[in-house]
């Protein structure tokens, strides 16, 4: 009987160790090289998977010769990748005439590194890594974390905290495999976004989502974001919060501690003159067409730069910070 009880108590154990393995899980990472010169530049796009509507090629066109003079490393996307409701499948032609046919220049041929994935299309579609063999550049996932070194991007699948997506989703439909139970879908991304910013050395912490924190765009500020994700944020000291959705361009400034919130959501359909104009607290730039931005890091220095569809600077910040041993 006692070598029944601890087999039992052997096996309760192990089964609890690896709960608590999974419940922990770090999201997955991966690795991005910087330059010789141990700097890192890149593009960063959103809201413009439309065929080349509505100067989405235009925008792409400046992207090609920006990222020429930056020698970028890669791009990020904010999300809202094709238009209107994702991809059907991983045989959708809009991956190849929004994306593939679109974003042709040498200079933008690097990986695409893309959050958000178009809750109300095939919602594996796009996470799909056929997607990969048909364009190398394309690495999609819910949740992960790119490192280079000198600045770590955490990617958050920000959807599912929208209340509204789930209590109020109007005409869409909305594709929730691999989200439901919701609750516990939340709570696993927080705690392991929280473990991956606690474990990251790099000088540079960039979180990057599809939903606004703080915008006085269209949509507007996030509730649930900043209920939720934005505590752990602050907590960790993050230095960029990245966001699309809000079909502009953006810089707002923390009143409350010196994370930038920046929106890169100009990639095609803009909406001119939709801007609130009672909630501009910390408020820095806001341009309502369309564009992209950029970033250039090194260990201690950083350049966000702003650019319209004639490849204009519209805004541009600089940050930099000490160097903080890691021994």
């Amino acid at each position: 009987m006692a070598g029944l009880w601890n087999h039992s108590l052997q096996w309760v154990l192990a089964c609890f160790s690896f709960c608590i393995i999974s419940i922990s899980a770090e999201l997955q990472r991966f690795e991005h090289p910087i330059k010789a010169n141990g700097s890192l530049s890149l593009l960063v796009i959103g809201d413009w998977g439309r065929r080349g509507h509505y100067n989405q090629s235009l925008v792409a066109d400046q992207m090609g010769w920006i990222g020429e003079k930056l020698n970028i490393d890669l791009v990020v996307s904010t999300g809202d990748n094709f238009y209107e409701n994702g991809l059907t499948s991983i045989h959708d032609p809009s991956f190849k005439k929004s994306f593939a046919k679109i974003y042709t220049a040498k200079s933008l041929q690097k990986r695409w590194y893309s959050g958000n994935h178009d809750y109300r299309g095939n919602v594996e579609a796009q996470l799909n890594p056929i997607l990969r063999k048909i364009d190398r550049r394309w690495l999609c996932l819910r949740s992960f974390v790119l490192s280079s070194g000198i600045v770590d991007f955490f990617f958050v699948d920000t959807t599912p905290f929208v209340d509204k997506y789930f209590l109020r989703p109007g005409h869409h439909t909305y594709d929730w495999r691999g989200v439901l139970p919701r609750k516990e879908y939340l709570a696993k991304l927080l705690k392991d976004l929280d473990l991956a910013l606690t474990a990251s050395t790099a000088n540079w912490k960039i979180v990057i989502g599809h939903h606004p924190i703080q915008s006085i765009g269209h949509h507007g500020d996030t509730a649930e974001l900043i209920v939720r994700l934005l505590p752990i944020l602050e907590v960790h000291d993050i230095d960029m919060y990245i966001n699309g959705h809000d079909h502009c361009l953006e810089h707002i400034s923390s009143t409350r501690r010196h994370i930038q919130f920046l929106t890169s959501g100009g990639g095609s359909k803009a909406w001119n003159g939709d801007i609130d104009q009672l909630n501009q607290d910390g408020l820095k730039f806001y341009y309502d067409g369309q564009g992209f931005m950029s970033a250039e890091l090194t260990q201690t220095e950083a350049r966000i730069v702003f650019y319209d569809i004639f490849g204009k600077v519209l805004h541009n910040l600089d940050l930099s910070k000490e160097l903080y041993s890691t021994m």
